[in-house]
């Protein structure tokens, strides 16, 4: 067994990134894996270098340990995305040969257009925007346009056991509909980049948030036409703020980084974290490693957890 965590350096972590990294940490280390530590920084924009060991830092702090990573090598490295195009360019001549991908000449505004359109189809990328590429693929070839590249995705459904949700019916065409592999500017897209690493490094397991359920139909084609098998998902319900919104980055939601600073022990954040999942009945201290032998997927809450002020008085002790 083979899991991983694989944080974005766009900025300190936050308590729901902390939470589903236990998850995966205690999953992972509940089935005597091997947990894997990995960076995803295709976002250049929004990616910075100094994050990436601040992360690792925040999640030592907390009491996480991997077994590979950035940090520590293994026979799977590098461990961080940017190091790692000529796997995603590898990947991608593959689907280009079996007829799998097209380029894709509309702006966003374009898509906006039509998915706004009386007869469009919103979000996905469907029919409508491939009739009006089509229209519009010659004039943007002669003025010397680079289009990005997706992957064509037929009106179908998938079957998914999820070991969190489920039984899953997914339907990749209406979730993402036709998706991007690479994009005009030269960026790989997080769909491919993080089907070829799971692949690569061999990961059996995945552990993460479920507002990433939808996208995992448009994974599981790309590994079935990357001739490999999927791993196990288990998609974990996020971390709320007391707004009933999840947690983000750009938010400024509280942070790993910040709780520290202000003498919070990890002990704490452990506690607190581990009883909004339902592992124990009341926020008590602990160590991240108290609880890695007797996890269960199973006896994990199934709904999203809100935090109040109740929760962050108790973490500062009160």
């Amino acid at each position: 067994m083979r899991g991983r965590y694989a944080p974005s350096p766009t900025g300190q972590l936050h308590l729901g990134n902390a939470r589903t990294a236990l998850l995966a940490y205690w999953h992972a280390r509940a089935q005597g894996g091997t947990f894997v530590m990995r960076v995803e920084d295709l976002d250049t924009q929004r990616s910075r270098p100094e994050f990436v060991q601040a992360n690792l830092e925040e999640l030592r702090w907390l009491g996480l340990g991997w077994d590979e990573g950035p940090d520590v090598g293994g026979a799977f490295g590098p461990y961080v995305q940017s190091e790692r195009f000529w796997l995603y360019k590898r990947a991608l001549e593959t689907l280009r040969t079996s007829g799998q991908l097209f380029e894709c000449y509309l702006s966003r505004k374009d898509l906006q257009d039509v998915a706004g359109a009386p007869h469009g189809t919103g979000a996905a990328h469907g029919e409508a925007q491939r009739s009006l590429n089509a229209q519009i693929e010659a004039r943007k070839r002669r003025e010397g346009k680079t289009p990005s590249l997706r992957f064509r995705v037929e009106p179908q459904t998938l079957a998914l056991h999820d070991e969190v949700v489920g039984n899953v019916t997914l339907n990749p065409a209406a979730d993402t509909g036709d998706f991007v592999v690479r994009r005009a500017d030269g960026e790989w897209a997080y769909q491919l980049a993080v089907v070829v690493d799971d692949i690569a490094m061999k990961i059996t397991h995945v552990v993460r948030g479920d507002d990433l359920l939808p996208s995992t139909g448009a994974q599981l084609l790309l590994y079935r036409a990357l001739g490999a098998e999927p791993p196990a998902f288990a998609h974990v319900p996020l971390l709320l703020g007391a707004d009933g919104v999840r947690l983000a980055k750009r938010k400024g939601s509280l942070t790993l980084s910040a709780l520290n600073e202000a003498g919070v022990r990890p002990e704490r954040v452990v506690g607190l974290l581990a009883s909004s999942l339902g592992l124990i009945e009341r926020p008590l201290e602990a160590h991240a490693d108290d609880f890695t032998e007797t996890f269960e997927l199973g006896r994990i809450h199934k709904e999203a957890f809100r935090l109040d002020e109740s929760h962050l008085a108790w973490l500062y002790g009160g």
